[in-house]
C-alpha cells in the first residue's frame, strides 16, 4: 500500500528482456535503504526488489503489467517516480494507493499557469464512473485531485514542487501516464453494478 507521495526520482540504467518480461536496473538514491523482496512503486506500479548493487537495484515487470502500464515505454535514462510502501505508524499524506495500475491516460494538453501547470488527460470511457470532480486519482504514482471532469477527460494542476521532483516535468502531449483510480470508488462501483 502506498500514499501517492513521491519520495525520489530514479533513472533506468539498463533493461534486460527475458521472454515477455522486462527487468529494469534502476539508479536511485533510495537503493541503499532498500531490501530484497521489498515492494516499491515505479510510476505507480508496485514491483518487487530482486537485487541490489550499490546505488542500483533490479525489478521485473511481467507481460500483464507491461500491457496495462507505460513501463514498456521506458528506455535507458528514463526517469521513474519512486515511493516505498507506507508505514502504518505515519501520516497518510496522499490517499490510499495500491500500486495496481488500472490503465493509462494520454496527455492531450498542458497549460503553464502563474504558480502551477495544468495537464489534461483523456482516458478510456469505460472507467467514467470512477472519475469524479474533486476526487483523488493516481498518475504515474502521484496522488492528485482532478477537476474539469467529462466523460473521458479530466484535468490536474501540478504545483512547482511536484513538477520539479517528479517525472511530470518531462511530460508532453501524447505521452501516456499510468492511472490508478481511487480504491474506495472502485469498490462502490463494483457493489452498485452487482445490484442491477
Amino acid at each position: 500500500m502506498f500514499t501517492g507521495i513521491i519520495e525520489a526520482t530514479g533513472y533506468i540504467k539498463s533493461l534486460e528482456i527475458n521472454g515477455s518480461n522486462i527487468s529494469f536496473w534502476v539508479d536511485s538514491p533510495l537503493s541503499p535503504q532498500l531490501k530484497i523482496d521489498q515492494s516499491l512503486s515505479h510510476n505507480g506500479v508496485c514491483l518487487t526488489v530482486e537485487a541490489i548493487e550499490g546505488d542500483l537495484y533490479k525489478v521485473t515487470a511481467i507481460d500483464e503489467t507491461l500491457s496495462k502500464t507505460n513501463l514498456g515505454n521506458l528506455k535507458e535514462n528514463s526517469p521513474v517516480n519512486l515511493e516505498r510502501c507506507m508505514q502504518l505508524n505515519g501520516r497518510l499524506d496522499g490517499h490510499m494507493v495500491q500500486g495496481h495500475v488500472d490503465s493509462t491516460a494520454t496527455c492531450i494538453s498542458l497549460d503553464k499557469k502563474d504558480g502551477s501547470t495544468e495537464f489534461t488527460f483523456r482516458f478510456d470511457e469505460k472507467f467514467a464512473g470512477l472519475v469524479i470532480e474533486k476526487g483523488s486519482i493516481t498518475l504515474n504514482g502521484i496522488s492528485l485531485t482532478i477537476f474539469n471532469v467529462s466523460k473521458n477527460e479530466f484535468t490536474v494542476a501540478i504545483i512547482p514542487y511536484t513538477l520539479e521532483h517528479t517525472n511530470m516535468n518531462q511530460l508532453t502531449t501524447n505521452d501516456k501516464v499510468n492511472i490508478e483510480f481511487d480504491m474506495i470508488g472502485k469498490y462502490v462501483n463494483r457493489i452498485a453494478s452487482l445490484k442491477k
